[in-house]
């Protein structure tokens, strides 16, 4: 249906009955100029003024009966939209007009309507905003605290996620003879990857309870996971094993980022592949990865670390690369302590990242063995 203009129609209602008022006037005004004179006996001057009075009246009756058909229905418009902006209850508008006044009720009905949804959708995200909180808390529970005193060696690490939720994880198992370190990466971040993250470092911790080596938690850890995860999800990961007894370091990579090894004699950084392939791609990794031994000095460093750091780009598009922290961790490593490495990356990774926001998770872990 076309739209009506409300003032069209009232130009147009106005326009006939002035016609239809001068037609009637026309006609009729000789016989009411002298009803006017035989009935009250007025003076010519005085009907020049009578007649143009009578004219008035029954055009201010019009306007006024049409004033009240555009008066009204804005008026229940307006008292609907003042009840919305005052947040006072307000009610939807029924109309089948179809001018300018039909086109406000119908403009009020899906402004509402609107706000009503996004009232929804604000509900629901501080629901799903406080859900993301208290996984965001279960995830830091899991955790390191405080990094645990393990003998022969000097270690410091944290992670940030890049969302409420992260798929970045890390832990430092402390267990006597044999001591686990290991970090590992979610495929994505979020919830999602949130939720293997701590699959899996519950199961890294159940594991290092019942073997000794990281090839055997790797494996059972894959072993399990796999059987509880969607194909497209999986976990890099790289775990350590030191011989607090023996003071020796062993690796076992599961398809993780590069392991950074610092030689103290030479003061070069060894870049070395983890290996493996990432825990939850097939059912059984047996075959496929093995624990090796790395060869650590006294004074000598290991460096772990997730994709978030190497991937992580500038306001002008450049990444930070392996390049860079390599360079980054001979620079500090012959002259400070596993921590200090760690903040001094930090504060140079930062600096290069500037105001680019963060894409992916990020875990960096600084291992040091001591002296003797």
């Amino acid at each position: 249906m076309a739209q009506k203009s409300i003032f069209g129609k009232l130009t147009m209602r106005l326009f006939i009955t002035v016609a239809v008022i001068g037609a009637v006037l026309y006609v009729w005004l000789p016989n009411l100029q002298e009803l006017l004179l035989l009935r009250f006996g007025l003076e010519d001057t005085t009907r020049r003024y009578i007649i143009p009075a009578l004219l008035l009246i029954l055009f201010l009756v019009v306007v006024v009966n049409l004033f009240v058909e555009v008066h009204r229905p804005l008026h229940k418009v307006f008292k609907e939209m003042r009840a919305m902006l005052a947040g006072r209850p307000y009610k939807k508008i029924f109309t089948k007009r179809t001018d300018e006044i039909g086109v406000l009720a119908y403009f009020f009905n899906e402004v509402t309507r609107n706000i009503e949804h996004i009232s929804l959708d604000l509900a629901e995200g501080k629901r799903m905003s406080k859900e993301l909180n208290v996984g965001s808390e279960i995830q830091q529970r899991i955790l390191p605290k405080e990094i645990p005193h393990i003998d022969g060696l000097d270690l410091f690490g944290r992670t940030r996620p890049a969302s409420e939720v992260g798929g970045d994880s890390f832990d430092i198992i402390a267990k006597g003879e044999n001591n686990f370190i290991y970090v590992g990466d979610v495929t994505g971040h979020g919830v999602p990857a949130g939720l293997i993250m701590v699959m899996v470092n519950m199961l890294m911790r159940t594991f290092s309870e019942i073997y000794q080596s990281g090839y055997d938690i790797i494996v059972n850890t894959n072993r399990v996971l796999k059987q509880r995860i969607e194909p497209r999800r999986f976990m890099t990961s790289v775990m350590l094993r030191w011989n607090s007894k023996e003071k020796k370091m062993y690796y076992t990579g599961a398809g993780h980022e590069h392991i950074l090894l610092y030689h103290a004699a030479s003061k070069k950084c060894e870049v070395l592949k983890s290996g493996g392939i990432a825990l939850g791609m097939v059912p059984d990794v047996s075959k496929i990865i093995k624990e090796q031994a790395l060869e650590l000095a006294p004074h000598d460093m290991v460096v772990l670390y997730s994709d978030g750091i190497i991937e992580a780009k500038n306001m002008n598009g450049e990444m930070f690369g392996l390049e860079r922290l390599t360079q980054q961790v001979e620079e500090y490593a012959a002259k400070a302590t596993p921590e200090e490495v760690f903040t001094n990356i930090s504060k140079n990774f930062a600096a290069f990242v500037g105001d680019a926001p963060q894409e992916d998770d990020i875990t960096l872990i600084v291992v040091q063995r001591a002296e003797g």
